[in-house]
């Protein structure tokens, strides 16, 4: 992380000791060449367009202020939005009862719904296809998934 990053990242903790943004954590922070930054915000019961918003306000303060990236920069603020794989555990509880594809560190996939979200793992249902002599018959089980085990979970849209 750059100096700029843990100046940004420390702000952000400030702000989400506040009240109104007690929900809300950082998910991701970039800063790209010529002084563009992207923040990736969420909190635990989605975040708002007006939150991203405040965040923006209170950031460009400081860097306006600062001149941490100089007189001109591009600041974006927003959620991680859908095609983000969730990063952190308290992505997941928002997510229960929605269609999931888990990436694990093994090279295996597995696709299902997110039933329950523990300390240590997740619950995901599965359709399984099994062969029982020449028929195959579909069954859905439920599969612990340990959390050091997952490279990476996004959550799959359907329509």
């Amino acid at each position: 992380m750059t100096v700029v990053e843990d100046k940004i990242t420390t702000l952000l903790e400030e702000k989400f000791r506040e009240d109104a943004f007690s929900d809300c954590f950082l998910v991701d922070l970039k800063l790209h060449p010529h002084n563009k930054l992207d923040v990736f915000i969420d909190s635990d019961f989605g975040i708002s367009f007006e939150q991203c918003q405040k965040i923006s306000r209170y950031l460009e303060e400081y860097l306006d202020e600062e001149q941490w990236l100089g007189e001109k920069y591009v600041l974006e603020v927003s959620s991680p939005g859908i095609s983000r794989p969730l990063s952190m555990k308290r992505q997941y509880p928002r997510n229960v009862g929605r269609k999931v594809e888990v990436k694990l560190k093994d090279g295996d996939k597995r696709s299902g719904t997110l039933k329950e979200v523990e300390d240590n793992h997740i619950v995901l249902e599965e359709k399984v296809r099994r062969k029982e002599g020449k028929r195959k018959k579909t069954e859905v089980v439920e599969t612990e998934i340990d959390f050091n085990s997952i490279k990476e979970t996004k959550v799959k849209v359907s329509f």
